[in-house]
């Protein structure tokens, strides 16, 4: 009887270690062998179940699988919760954001643009309307023969020439009974140089704000990102932290007066060398105006020379 019985126990172990070696590799690593049941109780004679190990499989990864989740539950809040703290640098909140002597250095600047342009605009509207005007009274005189011919052609007209006639006919009034020719074109010519400087004297205004935006609005920038940078730099030390995400606000905003700056100043200086150019074309027909009042003046005198010469002949 114990033969048998020992040899049933042997059969059984031996079906139990085929079963084994047949289950999945992942099964034989997480679920123990089962024990080798007592010699005084008969092993079943058919092969051992493979399924109770995928029970067992599935309740070991579980608890591997939620310390994960947890982990990626509590990241997500903080990811959200850093989120809206991101500032939004766009030039209007950095303005709202900067210093109050930065606010009125950009201020500043930006009213220095805006008259540079209303100053592009006007004396570009009162240079054109000035030359134009000065370009059809020398055609309309272009072949007039005296002075009193040359008003009756311009009429009643305000302008640069009309002046230059007025000055002629003037001096040459206040000169009758002299006989001395030079003297009267002297002082004419010397009438026409004071009306040609203040001719030049009202065509430049505004180019004197042109030539100060353009030279000072860089330095006045540069004083904005200074301020700006120093209190950027104060933040630092008392925050006690140089995270660029604490500093680049500050330096972003103290770096807005410069740019604002530069947008001044280089419109200023475009703007106030091309009026350069075209206030000295506007004089040189200034100066043509005062050449051809003089020569009218000159034909003037010889006419009236001449007159006096007959009739003393005859």
């Amino acid at each position: 009887m114990k033969t048998k019985t020992s040899r049933a126990s042997l059969a059984a172990a031996a079906m139990l270690a085929a079963g084994w070696l047949a289950s999945p590799v992942s099964a034989q690593t997480q679920t123990p062998p089962a024990p080798a049941q007592s010699a005084a109780q008969p092993a079943p004679a058919g092969p051992a179940p493979a399924a109770p190990s995928a029970p067992s499989a599935s309740t070991a990864a579980a608890p591997t699988a939620s310390p994960a989740a947890t982990v990626s539950t509590t990241a997500k809040p903080d990811a959200a919760a850093v989120a809206p703290a991101m500032k939004e640098l766009s030039p209007w909140v950095m303005f709202m954001s900067a210093d109050v002597i930065v606010k009125a250095v950009m201020i500043g600047l930006a009213f220095a643009s805006l008259m540079t342009w209303t100053v592009f605009i006007a004396k570009s509207v009162e240079l054109s309307v000035a030359s134009a005007k000065l370009r059809s009274a020398l055609k309309k005189i272009s072949e007039t023969r005296s002075l009193a011919e040359a008003q009756m052609a311009l009429g009643a007209k305000e302008g640069i020439l009309p002046s230059f006639l007025a000055a002629a006919l003037r001096e040459a009034r206040m000169s009758a009974g002299l006989s001395s020719d030079a003297g009267i074109k002297e002082r004419a010519a010397s009438s026409f140089s004071e009306i040609v400087r203040a001719e030049a004297r009202r065509i430049r205004i505004g180019m004197g704000v042109l030539a100060t935006i353009g030279s000072t609005s860089p330095f006045v920038g540069l004083f904005g990102t200074v301020w700006g940078i120093m209190n950027s730099f104060i933040g630092i030390s008392k925050s006690q932290t140089t995270n660029l995400a604490v500093v680049a606000p500050g330096i972003a905003e103290a770096l807005l007066a410069t740019a604002i700056g530069l947008v001044a100043a280089i419109p200023a200086v475009i703007i106030y060398n091309h009026f350069s150019r075209v206030t000295k074309s506007y004089l040189e027909l200034v100066s043509r105006a005062s050449g051809a009042a003089a020569r009218l003046l000159s034909r003037d005198l010889d006419r009236s020379h001449g007159s006096v010469h007959s009739r003393a002949a005859e």
